[in-house]
C-alpha cells in the first residue's frame, strides 16, 4: 500500500510538470534522478512513468528510457480545439449553478498566479495556470465533463515549439485574461466568459507557434 501512495505521488508530481509545460517535449526522464528526487524509491518512479507511458504522456526511445512526448503545430492547433470545446461548455454550466465558495477559490488562484509570476517563481505560476483551468471544470459539476478533460491529459503551453528555453513571457496576458473570465462568471455574462475564454486560447496557441 505504501509504494502505491508513493507511485501515486510521483506520477502526480510529474503529470503535473509535463502538463505545465516545466518539462519540455522530447526530455528525458531518468528513473535514478527522479528517485532522488522525490526521495522515493525508482521501482515507485518506474510505475509512474509506465502509467504515463501508457497514457502517451511519455515515449519509449530507440534505446529505451522514457521521453516526454513531442508535439508538432498539428498537435497544438488539435490541443486548443479540444480545450475550447470542452472548457467553454464548462463556462456554460459553471454560469448557471457557481457558487460564491468557487468564486473565492478561482479569485484565490488568480492571486497566486499574480504574485508567483511578479517574484519570478514561474514554476509556480505555470503550476497555478492549471489549476485555474481545472477548477474551472470542477465549477461546472458535471463529473463526466471533468473525466474526460483529466484523461485527455491537455498541456497548458509555456514554452514555444521548438526551443529550448522552458518559459514565455505572457504571464500579465495570461493573468489579464484569467480576471477577466472570472468577472464574467460572477456577472452572469457568459458571451464575454466565452469570448475571453477563446481569446486566451487563441493567443496561447499562436504564441506557441511563433517559432
Amino acid at each position: 500500500m505504501k509504494n502505491d501512495s508513493f507511485a501515486k505521488k510521483a506520477y502526480s508530481e510529474i503529470r503535473k510538470k509535463i502538463l505545465s509545460g516545466q518539462i519540455l517535449p522530447n526530455t528525458r526522464l531518468k528513473e535514478d534522478a527522479w528517485a532522488q528526487k522525490l526521495e522515493i524509491g525508482r521501482m515507485s518512479i518506474r510505475e509512474a512513468l509506465t502509467r504515463l507511458l501508457g497514457e502517451g504522456l511519455l515515449v519509449e526511445g530507440e534505446k529505451g528510457g522514457y521521453f516526454v512526448a513531442g508535439l508538432t503545430m498539428e498537435d497544438v492547433e488539435e490541443i486548443r480545439s479540444l480545450r475550447q470545446i470542452l472548457e467553454i461548455g464548462a463556462l456554460e454550466l459553471s454560469v448557471q449553478r457557481i457558487n460564491d465558495l468557487e468564486l473565492s477559490v478561482l479569485d484565490q488562484i488568480c492571486d497566486d498566479f499574480t504574485n508567483m509570476s511578479q517574484q519570478g517563481y514561474l514554476a509556480g505560476a505555470c503550476e497555478a495556470d492549471i489549476k485555474f483551468h481545472e477548477t474551472l471544470l470542477e465549477c461546472s459539476g458535471n463529473s463526466k465533463l471533468i473525466s474526460i478533460y483529466r484523461m485527455s491529459h491537455i498541456p497548458l503551453f509555456h514554452a514555444k515549439l521548438g526551443k529550448t528555453a522552458i518559459f514565455m513571457d505572457d504571464y500579465k496576458e495570461t493573468d489579464a485574461e484569467h480576471r477577466m473570465i472570472v468577472k464574467a462568471i460572477k456577472n452572469k455574462d457568459l458571451n464575454l466568459a466565452k469570448k475571453t475564454m477563446i481569446q486566451h486560447f487563441k493567443r496561447g496557441s499562436t504564441a506557441v507557434l511563433d517559432l
